[in-house]
Formats: C-alpha cells, structure tokens, sequence
C-alpha cells in the first residue's frame, strides 16, 4: 500500500526537491506551505508522515509539531523536523515538541531516507494496533446489540467512568484505560449463549457457573494487545465486591484496581437506571439511594461513589432518564424475586441479595 507524506514549508526549492525525491520511491507525496497552511493539509490528506520545516513564518514548525502530539486523533502520526538552526539546539527543540526526528541543513538524504523508511513502518505497526482495537470495539458493541435495551450502555460507561476518573485524580493513562474498558468490560460474553444470557428467569447454578467465566474469557480476549495493558484488571475484576463476595477472584477492599471499583460504579448505576424485562428503569434518585444502601453493606467504595454523587450532581457526568422511567412519576425501588432475575443483568446478585428488604415487593 502506498504511504502518503505530507512536505510542508517556506522553502519552496527544498519542498519541490524533497516531493521528487519521495515521489521517485513510489511514496505519494503532497505539499504545504508552512505553519497553519501546514495544519490545514495535515488534516485534509491525514498523511501517515509529516517532513516539516521548522524557520517558518507565523506559528513555526516547533509549535505545529507541538500541536499535533497533544492531539490524541493526530499523535501517533509521526513527524520529521527539518531546521537551520544548529544542530544540537534544534534536536533539544525538537525533543522537547515530541518530533519523532530532527535534521538540520544541510539535508543528508541517505539519513533522511533512513528515517523516512523506519518512521512509516512503525506507523505501519501502530494502524495495525488501531485495527486490532476497532475490532474488539466492533465485537463489544455486537455484543451490546444482542439486547436492544441496552443501546448506548458502552458509551455511557466509558464516559461516566472516563469523567469520573478525571474527578478522583486518576492518571491518564488509567482514565484512557476506563474510556476504553467501558466499551469492552462486557466483552467475554461472546462466550456465554443466548439461551443464558437473556434468559427472562432464574439462572440455574450450572448457568450462573458459566456466566460467572465473562470477566476472565474477555480479559483472553484482549491480552494480546499490549496497549490494552491497564484495560485488563479492569474486565477481570469488574464484578469483585470490596467486602470480598464478588468474582472471579473474591479480591477485598484496595485488593481490588482502583479502575475496577470505579467502573463498576457506574455499571451499576447505568444497569439500574436502564429498562429490564422484569423491571422498571429507576429514576436517577433511586438509583444513587440504591447503591448507598449497598455501600453500607460494604459492597463497594465509598469514596468513589460520594465522587460519582458529587460528579452528578455538579453535571460532569448526564444522568440521562432511560425509557420506561417517567420524569415525574412517583415510585418505589423495586427488590425482584430470584424467579424474576435475569441472566443479562450483571446485577443478579445484587437484586437477590436485597430482596429480604421489600419482602412481598414483585
């Protein structure tokens, strides 16, 4: 497949060199002028490498290799500074912008080719990266589709979780992590059949056995990519309770990942907030009544869920009203019976748990 570069820069003779230089090696070649110009054809052509000068009217090629590698849409694209300055200096300015490599002038092209060379195969690697993830997003997202109720779950959770992380001061590699486990967290039941998964009825313990296995199959699923290296204890351990009764592990209080206890939050709280076929969706207010009642059983960590009520409550995150909950409607939270629980519904265990609470409540 062909690799397009993007030229961009004031230097008109260095541009027309470089274009024929590249284009001769069957590389599909565009140019630019500098700084915003440059910005502007980057994201019209989406090249999959950048050769920018750096002496440049405006906004110099420092400031627009900078802006580029603080995008998340547009860092992995790999960028060649090419400057007047002395050498040592531009390579520190150019280290210090996130360029992928500096040269100065004059060009030495057996070196430039070098690098032009290398940096695509890496960006060759890193689509595939990007392919593998659109995969597992795909088949997540497939997964969700099986039960048309649960539209849009995935992406209310990687942005409940992804917000709240940001509130608990999580590092961003940790609320990267949260953004793409809320799409992904559910994706070991590829594995468990339909006849379990939407069953309207009571799990027998054979089945509730194999629903049990989805947190340690998805996390399989996904081991092989490295960048999914935090996203891991997060499948796995989504379903652990803090006072030790969850699975698969049975991890305890800060045994459990801090990502893990702040996902499950907000799982849970989308769960009940979403319309089931034995039960009504809560209201926003019922909801958060809900998890308190099982904080206090010490369920699950009390400082992440008093950051997701403040969270709510400021509008970081968008409590939305799932159909079947009515604005304005007076009501009460329902403890279902173990004949009504269904497989689908990571909060089986939950619902049985709490229906001593509303004896004779269906």
């Amino acid at each position: 497949m062909s690799r397009t570069i993007l030229v961009a820069g004031e230097d008109l003779g260095v541009c027309s060199h470089l274009k024929r230089l590249l284009t001769a090696r069957n590389y599909e070649v565009v140019t630019a002028g500098g700084g915003l110009a440059a910005l502007a054809e980057f994201h019209r052509s989406r090249p999959d490498l950048l050769l920018l000068e750096t002496a440049v009217r405006g906004r110099d090629g420092f400031d627009v290799c900078r802006q580029l590698k603080n995008n998340p849409q547009t860092r992995l694209t790999p960028v060649i500074l090419i400057g007047g300055a002395p050498a040592t200096k531009a390579r520190l300015q150019g280290i210090d912008a996130g360029a992928d490599g500096v040269l100065t002038k004059p060009l030495n092209i057996q070196e430039l080719l070098a690098w032009v060379r290398s940096l695509l195969r890496l960006k060759a690697y890193t689509d595939e990266l990007d392919s593998a993830e659109a995969i597992l997003f795909a088949l997540a997202r497939t997964i969700e589709g099986r039960d048309p109720r649960l539209e849009g779950h995935c992406e209310r959770l990687a942005e409940y979780s992804s917000r709240l992380g940001k509130i608990l001061g999580l590092a961003p590699e940790q609320i990267t992590a949260l953004r793409r486990a809320g799409i992904v967290h559910d994706i070991g039941k590829v594995a468990v059949p339909d006849s379990i998964l939407l069953k309207p009825a009571r799990l027998t313990a054979e089945e509730w056995k194999i629903m049990r296995e989805h947190p340690l199959v998805g996390e399989k699923i996904c081991a092989p990519l490295n960048s999914f290296r935090l996203v891991l204890p997060i499948i796995r351990h989504h379903h652990e309770k803090m006072d030790g009764s969850g699975y698969p592990d049975g991890l305890r209080g800060n045994e459990i990942p801090i990502t893990a206890r702040t996902l499950q939050l907000v799982d849970l709280y989308d769960g009940l907030t979403t319309q089931r076929p034995y039960r009504r969706a809560l209201r926003h207010s019922e909801a958060l009544a809900r998890i308190e009642r099982e904080v206090e059983e010490g369920w699950w960590d009390a400082r992440i869920f008093c950051k997701m009520k403040e969270m709510f409550h400021n509008g970081n995150g968008r409590a939305r009203r799932r159909s079947g909950a009515p604005a304005e409607q007076k009501s009460r939270v329902f403890a279902l019976s173990p004949a009504r629980a269904t497989a689908y519904d990571p909060l089986l265990e939950i619902e049985a748990g709490l229906r001593h609470r509303a004896a004779g409540v269906r």
